[in-house]
């Protein structure tokens, strides 16, 4: 038994944390508290025997990449560890204070109607016109506790240990002024010896307190919302891995995430990086999965239609060190949390994924199952019940075969290990510049034009001049509605569109830049009727079946098209793809997982448009 345990729990101890990771083994840290602005500003040790810093981070630093948000001063608050120690799960819960964690009413300040109607709202009013796939938005279950809120924090932990299962981690980090307890099921990030790991999960299955049933799950592994719901927040989390690794990310999975009140789908990606742990921390704050995507505009999505800031909901709490291979990162989601602050005040925060087919009853029923969990240890809900035993699903072959199956219409380029990027033959190497525009597809699209052997820059919209010297230019996907010509950024890239044009220099344009070129060549643009955002579909691609993924909600119609255009259109005369003197443009996204044989489509636009020089 560690002795460091007994002293944090005779009060010896003001900063402290206690972290489960394993299953068995408790890890008993102890130091002092230090508040930072940023992430940059956390300490991190010289060498391999300096010590290592616990990091709860709150929403609100997502203002360091220049996001909207409420923001609410919780502080990046580090616990610089001085002692270290661990001890049995076992033991440990039976020296945990027992009892009741001394809630004091509580309830959820937002409605299950007020919140049904929300999601309406999202999918009508945002994901309808192109704001983007997905968005979480939170609620929150408030009360107070009656006692002493580290005394609480003790008995929560011990509850959580004794009945929740299949956590990433399940945690207590405490200091004097606030607590955070925890069983969260995903890692956002984690960085040992420059290899890099993200943890996708999305896709809910409710069982509350009883072992899931096998048909039921493969009923659920069937279901075509589920599944791209997934999908969605993979192709989100590979953005972020093509910024901050070296090869982008290998998506492995997917598998499933068993906990005692719901079982999730999941995937976990793998790449390189030999960047600071800090600068990978701040590049993919946050989640797509308790934000949405694109995360810029998800994060002003956010801000419209939440009032208040997050605190540590969907933060992260970020353990930073150094080995004998250099730092180290392991960072999961501070969902499935409870904040339980000096004043007395408790806050538990939940969200459902929205996307484009969510149903409002089922969202909200998503939430509950979500944080039955955390209000069951709370005692704000009853029926607290003992572990249900971690029989794995994956032993039944049909469920292994049904998650297997997903992989079939995916991208080979990202499942596989990253091939090394083409050698430039002889002669002058070929440049792109790709435009952003407010979408981070760009990281994907610049990786994979690098495999093909162009040199890539990727320019910010707003900082992009009218006259690019590079011999391809590529506008990107973004956010928003095609047809708002008061829109700055949708005029902005109107006119560095018209400019290329005129030019008459290669250029290559995708989803949202698509459909500002095709408008320019004389083509009607329509919101669709129900939004294509994180589908896939077959179509015929200038004489060729394939898969491809779509994130729109708007659609250029095949009019007349200038007969010098060749345009690739579906039956319902929207336009998948436009080629022409100097020029192509796609509505789907070649870079996305969902588009099949997306590289190799790239690689022939990119020839098609570089033909013209």
């Amino acid at each position: 038994m560690s002795e460091l345990l007994i002293e944090v729990l005779e009060g010896q101890h003001d900063c402290f944390a206690l972290l489960c990771r394993d299953g068995g083994t408790l890890d008993v840290l102890t130091g002092r508290a230090r508040k930072v602005a940023a992430i940059a500003d956390i300490p991190l040790p010289d060498d391999a025997d300096g010590p290592a810093v616990l990091a709860a981070v709150p929403y609100r630093q997502i203002t360091e990449r220049g996001f909207a948000c409420h923001d609410d001063g919780a502080p990046l608050t580090c616990l610089l560890i001085e002692q270290r120690g661990t001890a049995a799960v076992a033991d440990a819960v039976h020296l945990l204070p027992a009892g009741s964690p001394g809630l004091r009413g509580g309830e959820f300040t937002t409605s299950d109607s007020d919140y049904a109607q929300i999601v309406k709202q999202i999918v009508t009013d945002e994901i309808a016109h192109g704001a983007g796939a997905n968005f979480v938005i939170r609620r929150d279950f408030r009360g107070r506790i009656g006692g002493d809120h580290v005394r609480s924090a003790l008995v929560l932990l011990r509850r959580l240990l004794r009945h929740e299962v299949g956590a990433y981690w399940t945690f207590a980090f405490v200091t004097p002024e606030f607590a955070l307890v925890g069983a969260t099921p995903e890692r956002h990030v984690s960085a040992e010896a420059g290899t890099v790991l993200m943890n996708p999960i999305s896709g809910t299955f409710r069982h509350p307190g009883t072992a899931p049933d096998p048909v039921a799950i493969l009923e659920f592994l069937g279901d075509r919302k589920e599944t791209d719901e997934l999908f969605m927040v993979v192709d989100e989390e590979l953005k972020m891995m093509a910024a901050i690794c070296d090869r982008g990310g290998q998506v492995l999975g997917p598998s499933l995430k068993q906990m005692g009140n719901l079982t999730h789908t999941e995937y976990l990606l793998r790449g390189h990086s030999t960047r600071d742990v800090r600068d990978i921390l701040r590049a993919t704050m946050f989640a797509p999965t308790v934000t949405g995507s694109p995360i810029e505009n998800a994060a002003r999505v956010i801000h419209r239609y939440e009032d208040s800031g997050r605190g540590y909901y969907s933060g992260v709490l970020a353990l930073l060190g150094r080995d004998e291979h250099g730092q180290t990162l392991d960072a999961p989601i501070l969902i499935r949390t409870c904040e339980l602050h000096a004043d007395g005040t408790v806050k538990a925060s939940v969200g459902a994924t929205l996307v484009r087919a969510s149903d409002p009853v089922t969202e909200v029923a998503e939430t509950h199952a979500k944080l039955a969990g955390v209000l069951q240890a709370l005692g704000a809900q009853p029926g607290h019940r003992p572990a249900i035993g971690r029989t794995s699903l994956l032993e039944h072959a049909e469920i292994r075969k049904a998650l297997a199956a997903r992989n079939g219409s995916l991208a080979r380029f990202w499942l596989d290990r990253q091939p090394t990027a083409a050698e430039h033959t002889a002669g002058e190497p070929v440049t792109a510049t790709i435009v952003d525009c407010e979408d981070e597809w760009s990281a994907m699209l610049g990786h994979q034009l690098r495999h093909l052997g162009l040199t890539v820059q990727v320019r910010r919209w707003s900082e992009q001049p009218d006259s690019d010297p590079a011999d391809l230019l590529v506008m990107g996907p973004g956010p928003g509605d095609p047809t708002d010509a008061a829109d700055p950024r949708i005029a902005r890239i109107d006119a560095l569109v018209r400019n290329r044009l005129r030019e008459s220099r290669p250029l290559l344009a995708v989803c949202l830049s698509h459909q500002l070129l095709a408008a320019r060549l004389g083509l009607r643009l329509l919101r669709l009727p129900a939004p294509n955002q994180g589908s896939q579909h077959r179509i015929d691609l200038f004489g060729r079946r394939t898969t491809v993924g779509l994130y729109n909600s708007f659609t250029a119609v095949a009019a007349t098209p200038p007969p010098w255009v060749e345009c690739s259109a579906a039956e319902t005369g929207a336009v998948h793809a436009l080629r022409g003197p100097g020029f192509a443009s796609v509505q789907f996204h070649p870079e996305s997982v969902l588009t099949t044989d997306g590289t190799e489509i790239l690689g022939e636009l990119v020839t098609h448009a570089l033909a013209a020089r």
